[in-house]
């Protein structure tokens, strides 16, 4: 009988400290420390999320292998979170993940971040789950880092076909929330209050660039001038008017995002679509999704909710894939914290 592949991963690349544990591709394990330290200064501050993954990785490593049934000493490989990401989170992930395998005389998995977004669709929970995209697709990969369309050929050959140009579309909810005075994590709060508002009520700067590429850099300029001109002639406006506020702003969002997708998808002819990252969470952007799957006849593909944050399942399945294909990494491989090539 074949010896099973079990693979424990490890993704530590911003604020959440996460391991998984999966056997023959099957999760059997995913498990999560958040961070709240950060909420109070808007944003995240790498010193303090470095400092947080030092404290949460053995007890998020213990826990995830207790909760799989699994014993270290069982372990095929150990897949990591190479980057891009924050390079002190990052260090702390792959430090434990090599002192780990070399004590265990295992291999070493190293996975890109954002190829482990756009591979989370193949995520299983059980052997009858067959819902998973065949290749190609094509997978809009939307987080408060990245914004990119990507047309997914395997799981080592991903063409990006367009991407931001300056923000992406997360960190411009971000920041239209913070200037709204509604706290951090923004997207979370906008998706929330959207609900409650009338998307037609503002209308803000859609960018208007060649191709499939992303710009959010205007629409955030544009929302902060307005709110300004509003805030003159009412000081509470934001208070009295926030859900409108969120649900237009979350509606011109979508707007952009879709509109470039649906280019590619008639370019390509590739009517697979999925979608990724943190943002894959909006409501506003699912229920497009869904929109579109209707009206172009798309097959979609929308992520668990569990599977959209930073999460080490699509680390985890990311590297069975590697596995499979024998591409290991070196002991000494370093983090990245950006991706320079």
């Amino acid at each position: 009988m074949q010896k099973p592949i079990i693979i424990l991963a490890i993704e530590s690349s911003c604020d959440d400290t996460s391991a998984a544990v999966l056997r023959d591709g099957i999760l059997l394990s995913n498990v999560t420390a958040s961070q709240t330290v950060h909420e109070a200064w808007g944003g995240v501050v790498p010193e303090l999320a470095s400092r947080a993954h030092q404290q949460n990785i053995v007890p998020v490593v213990d826990h995830a292998l207790k909760k799989a049934g699994v014993e270290k000493e069982e372990l095929s490989a150990i897949a990591f979170t190479r980057g891009p990401g924050l390079m002190g989170s990052l260090l702390v992930g792959v430090s434990f993940a090599k002192g780990l395998a070399r004590s265990l005389g295992i291999p070493m998995i190293d996975v890109n971040h954002l190829q482990g977004h756009v591979l989370a669709h193949f995520i299983r929970e059980s052997d009858d789950d067959h819902s998973q995209p065949s290749f190609p697709y094509l997978c809009l990969l939307v987080s408060g880092g990245n914004s990119q369309i990507v047309k997914v050929n395997s799981y080592d050959n991903m063409e990006i076909l367009g991407q931001t140009i300056d923000d992406a579309a997360g960190e411009a909810i971000d920041k239209c929330s913070k200037v709204m005075g509604l706290g951090y994590p923004g997207g979370p709060i906008i998706d929330r209050l959207a609900r409650q508002g009338n998307p037609d009520a503002y209308e803000f700067s859609k960018p208007q660039i060649k191709g499939y590429d992303y710009s959010f850099s205007g629409l955030k300029t544009s929302f902060l001038y307005h709110l300004q001109d509003w805030q003159k002639e009412d000081p509470d406006f934001v208070e009295h008017h926030k859900e409108d506020l969120a649900a237009s702003l979350e509606k011109t969002v979508v707007d952009i995002l879709m509109k470039k997708l649906r280019l590619a998808v008639k370019d390509t002819g590739i009517r697979q679509v999925a979608v990724a990252g943190g943002v894959s969470a909006n409501t506003g952007l699912r229920n497009a999704f869904k929109d579109h799957a209707r009206r172009y006849h798309w097959k979609i593909f929308i992520p668990k909710f569990s599977y959209t944050t930073d999460n080490a399942a699509m680390i985890g399945i990311t590297g069975y894939f590697k596995y499979q294909a024998g591409d290991f990494c070196d002991i000494d491989a370093e983090p990245f914290a950006r991706i320079t090539q």
